[in-house]
């Protein structure tokens, strides 16, 4: 018997958090972070099949145009890992140029729909 899939979950927002019921119910060995530096670390030792997180934008920052910059550049060198964000559409814009530079398998935006969000996950476990 082989191994469940597991998937990275890194919740910014609490709405998002609730999933994780959908995300077992499909199979899925769930870890779950709140850190994206944690992330990170979680990422290099688990490979993850699925990463799922929560994409915003904030003016402040300085250097990079929002959260998950450094976890999806981490993420790039494991090809094999689908990456799902979750998103407020006051963001696409800056989700756009994000995607422009960092491979984003999937993008939903807020509030998401739970047989959008099945079907999205379901398809990458066939």
């Amino acid at each position: 018997m082989s191994a469940p899939p597991r998937l990275l979950m890194l919740n910014a927002f609490i709405s998002t958090a609730g999933y994780k019921k959908l995300y077992q119910d499909l199979g899925f060995e769930v870890a779950t972070e709140w850190s994206e530096r944690k992330a990170i670390s979680l990422l290099r030792k688990i490979s993850p099949a699925v990463i799922v997180a929560d994409f915003y934008h904030q003016a402040d920052f300085r250097d990079r145009l929002s959260n998950l910059e450094s976890l999806l550049a981490a993420a790039q060198s494991a090809p094999h890992t689908r990456i799902l964000v979750f998103y407020e559409a006051a963001h696409q814009a800056v989700l756009d140029k994000v995607r422009a530079r960092l491979r984003i398998d999937a993008a939903l935006c807020l509030p998401v729909q739970e047989d959008q969000l099945r079907s999205t996950l379901q398809a990458w476990l066939d």
